[in-house]
Order: structure tokens, then C-alpha cells, then sequence
């Protein structure tokens, strides 16, 4: 028998899902029966899916920080996302809920609130998402990942834990890996990863280098959904896939340099693999900024090579490609010095403690 019930929420993209699968197998070791919430045909809903965790379906509107008519009506998919919620609540009676934000989140946390559940949420990024924003008031613990985030967080709720890191992802074997891409010599690897939504513009410019790069090491492309160019399958040295799943670990660990978005899952990942890698963040106009923020501290660190979208072209990409063969014992000294570890341990018992203090238990 379970001693706790926990119910995790997050979704929209895959980075608000795969923190919530990272703690899921430390959660039930410590007696946590674990459910989850997210939208109807949201990407979590994939992804959850592939695991043994029940999965309910919300009503939940999108949260813009941007003129659009949906605006008026996305407000009532909320209010009806927060009575999908307390239904769901009084039926299960959980112990706590667990948010790593994205949209769907906000109607679970202010259900919970309502009906006296205590609620811990995670924020990957230098600076809070608007769910995560909107979601605080109604929280007992926002963690976070960057030291600089406490100042944005009110109340005393912020509290640093690092961001959550999948076990598996220390497990992959390289030989796999090659075997999965069809790569049949031993040539430096290069992954680029465009997001779990990909990217075309960051698509089109490696694909635009690719047939110089193959002459010296071998590409691995994560191109998202509907991004495949057929008129390079085939081509030897460059394997690309919309999406991988559990091959990445063998992927991961196969990768010599890694090219890839700034999202604060994904960065964090790269550094605990000790990856020497090439950032570029989402520009401005296409997000809030958090990316350019995550990876600048990425580059203070001497982690990572940055180049802001507006700013890459073909020759820039290729000139950091080779700084990064040039100088990669430099990067990974620095990683390997990074004070930065895996979250997991200290967001489970920020979520035992706040359960605890929530029920007065000893």
C-alpha cells in the first residue's frame, strides 16, 4: 500500500513533462501512488502515456502575452479547467500536487488551493513562465533552478533545488547509439537538438553546413514533428528523426558536441553529461527572453558557446563548431567544475516536508 498520493501537472511541451518523469522513480520509493493531469491532446499526454501513470484530461486555455482573439474566450476554458480539477481532487484525495508549469497547470494549482491541498511547483528558467506567475499565489514552494530566480519569487516560497536530471539519462551506451544512427566508423558525433517542437529556423541552417560538417564527423539531427527533409535521407554521415525517445540516453552518450535551444531542461542535461556544446536561444521575439538569459549564465560559467539567432549564419555556426573541437577539454574542465547537480533528491523532500507541514505531521 501507498503511504502518499501526489498529483503531478505540467505540460504544453515536453520540457514541463520530462522533469515530472525524472522524479517519478524517486517518488515511489519514498511510498508516493502517483496520478497525473494535463490537457486533452497536449504533447504530455503522449508522453505520460508511455508510462504506467493514470493520466486525467482538463479543459485548459493558452496563456498569451500577445493580442489575439482567443484571448477572450480561453479564459472560460480556465474557469472550466479548475472544476475539471476539483472533481478530479475530490475523487482522489491527494497528499500534494506537484506542478512544473505550462498552461494546463494554473486551473490544477488554484483547484488545489481551494480545497486546502498544499502545492510545490518547479521553475526551470532563469525567470518565472507566466503559468508559473500566475500559479505562485497559490503555492506553498515555487523551486527553482538559478540562484538569481529567489529575487523574482515572493513570500519566502522560492527555495533553490537545481533542476530534476532522468536517471537513465547517465545509463546510455555509445555503441547503441551508433548502431541506432546506422553510423558505421568511429568519427566525432555531433547532435543537434532543435526542441521537442522543433525549430525551422535553426533546422534550415544546420542542414545548410550539413554537407561540410559530414566531412569530419557525423551528424545526428532532432528536427521535430513534420521536419524531416526527405531529400537528405540516405545521406552518409547525417541521420535526422522527428523525435527519439528511449534511444536518447544512447544518443546522448554517443554525442562528442551537441548543438541546441537554451530551454533549462535541456541545458542542464547537456551539463551534467559534461558535453562541450553550442547554445542558441529562442530570440526574443518568439519567446520571453528566457532562453537568452539561461544560456548567457551558461556562457559566463565557460560551459557553452552562444549565438543569438539573430546573429547566426553559416559561417558563424561553422566557426563555432570548430572552436568547439579546438578548445573541448576547456569546456569540460568547466563543467566538471559546475556546483550544479541533480535536483531530484532536494525537490522530493521540499514536496514531503510542505505535505508535512501542511498535515502537522512528525
Amino acid at each position: 500500500m501507498s503511504k502518499y498520493k501526489i498529483i503531478m501537472t505540467g505540460g504544453g511541451s515536453a520540457g514541463h513533462v520530462t522533469p515530472n518523469i525524472a522524479i517519478m522513480p524517486l517518488l515511489k520509493s519514498k511510498g508516493f501512488e502517483i496520478k497525473y493531469i494535463g490537457s486533452k491532446n497536449g504533447i504530455e499526454k503522449e508522453i505520460i502515456g508511455k508510462t504506467d501513470i493514470p493520466y486525467y484530461s482538463i479543459s485548459s486555455g493558452k496563456l498569451r502575452r500577445y493580442f489575439d482573439l482567443k484571448n477572450f474566450s480561453d479564459p472560460f476554458k480556465v474557469i472550466k479547467g479548475v472544476f475539471d480539477s476539483m472533481r478530479i481532487l475530490r475523487k482522489e484525495k491527494p497528499d500534494i500536487i506537484f506542478s512544473k508549469g505550462g498552461f494546463v497547470s494554473v486551473p490544477v494549482v488554484m483547484a488545489a488551493h481551494f480545497k486546502g491541498i498544499p502545492v510545490v511547483s518547479h521553475e526551470s528558467d532563469m525567470t518565472p513562465g507566466l503559468a508559473n506567475k500566475l500559479a505562485a499565489p497559490f503555492c506553498s514552494k515555487l523551486c527553482v533552478t538559478f540562484p538569481e530566480s529567489l529575487k523574482y519569487i515572493k513570500d519566502n516560497k522560492g527555495i533553490i533545488t537545481g533542476t530534476p536530471i532522468r536517471k537513465e539519462l547517465y545509463d546510455g551506451n555509445a555503441e547503441r547509439g551508433r548502431k541506432f544512427c546506422g553510423f558505421t566508423d568511429n568519427r566525432p558525433v555531433l547532435l543537434v537538438v532543435g526542441g521537442s517542437l522543433g525549430s525551422k529556423f535553426l533546422n534550415d541552417t544546420i542542414r545548410a553546413v550539413v554537407n561540410d560538417v559530414i566531412k569530419h564527423m557525423n551528424v545526428v539531427h532532432i528536427c521535430g514533428k513534420g521536419n524531416i527533409d526527405k531529400s537528405l535521407n540516405g545521406l552518409k554521415g547525417y541521420k535526422q528523426f522527428e523525435y527519439v525517445s528511449a534511444e536518447m540516453a544512447d544518443i546522448f552518450k554517443m554525442a562528442d558536441y551537441i548543438i541546441s535551444r537554451a530551454g533549462a531542461n535541456s541545458i542542464f542535461e547537456i551539463l551534467a553529461l559534461k558535453k562541450p556544446n553550442i547554445l542558441i536561444p529562442l530570440s526574443r521575439n518568439a519567446s520571453r527572453g528566457d532562453q537568452i538569459l539561461n544560456s548567457k549564465s551558461f556562457e559566463k560559467a565557460g560551459y557553452s558557446i552562444v549565438i543569438e539567432e539573430e546573429e547566426l549564419t553559416k559561417e558563424k555556426l561553422m566557426s563555432a563548431i570548430d572552436n568547439l573541437k579546438n578548445n573541448k577539454s576547456s569546456y569540460i574542465e568547466a563543467m566538471e567544475k559546475s556546483e550544479y547537480g541533480n535536483g531530484s533528491e532536494k525537490i522530493v523532500n521540499v514536496i514531503i516536508e510542505s505535505m508535512k507541514c501542511k498535515k502537522d505531521v512528525k
